[in-house]
């Protein structure tokens, strides 16, 4: 199942960064595999190669990387257990990557009002933000680095974050012991590979793991904005459900490329004119 959220997250990223084009996959210099929220983070490219391998072999430069990590991702909150939905086809491949553009990434560090301004730039709203949150981490793990600092001294106060549970607190503590940032813990307690609604019942609860979760519900900047969503994806999860399929749908249209810009790469890692020579 780690897997599944890994390719849902690569789905995510690439989308934010020059549009749906499958700049994420490119290797080289400006590589956004390099970027730090991706480096030793973004997994799946392995598998998104051997599915093009696949492809190439029935039918040569037909479908592009950016269709094929798009029903990857929509296969993977499917076999989660989650919705399915048709996906749009027809998107050709980039020609660069965007290592800078990767960097400014959404942070799971970040506060409601950036993480908005965010999907905003990219023409993704408040109900996005919410329906994507969720179905980006109702299954899967993040590592203690990305959480350790709500454990301790949260933003200075000496005290850890008083939106997350105490006794998830000394469970994280004891785990994030050791100043090891690789250990894991399972983004949505208690329903580790299942794709639900349970994630926004532990935001409820204070048992968001990621400060980007949490702030969802539990922020001033959430009163007005994402609490209500929260809240009735919690007890609703077809709400839950049709509004994730509809903001994947959207973030998978966003600038795409089509028509005679861009290619279909015959190797997701490398533009065509590296891979001819």
């Amino acid at each position: 199942m780690r897997m599944a959220a890994s390719l849902i997250r690569l789905h995510f990223h690439d989308c934010f960064i020059n549009g749906y084009d499958a700049s994420v996959l490119l290797d080289g210099s400006d590589s956004e595999k390099f970027a730090a929220p991706n480096q030793n983070s973004a997994r799946g490219f392995e598998v998104i190669d051997a599915i093009k391998t696949a492809v190439e072999g029935q039918c040569s430069g037909a479908v592009s990387c950016a269709d094929i990590l798009a029903i990857a991702a929509r296969d993977s909150v499917l076999l989660s257990g989650g919705p399915t939905w048709k996906v749009l086809l027809g998107r050709r491949d980039g020609l660069v990557a965007n290592q800078t553009g990767a960097n400014a990434l959404p942070s799971p560090f970040e506060g409601l009002n950036i993480l908005t301004a965010k999907f905003a730039a990219v023409g993704l709203n408040i109900t996005d933000l919410v329906s994507l949150s969720g179905g980006a981490h109702t299954i899967g793990l993040a590592k203690c680095a990305f959480f350790s600092n709500r454990l301790s001294n949260f933003s200075g106060t000496g005290a850890p974050d008083a939106t997350m549970d105490t006794s998830l607190v000394s469970e994280l503590r004891s785990l994030c012991a050791n100043g090891d940032g690789n250990n894991m813990a399972p983004l949505d307690r208690n329903s580790i590979d299942l794709f639900d609604n349970h994630y926004f019942q532990n935001l409820i609860n204070n048992k968001g793991l990621l400060s980007s979760d949490q702030i969802l519900y539990s922020s001033d900047e959430a009163e007005s904005t994402t609490k209500s969503l929260v809240a009735s994806y919690s007890s609703n999860s077809n709400l839950f459900f049709a509004n994730f399929v509809n903001s994947m749908i959207k973030m998978g249209n966003i600038s795409p490329l089509i028509g005679t810009n861009g290619e279909i790469r015959k190797n997701c890692k490398a533009v065509l004119s590296l891979t001819e020579i």
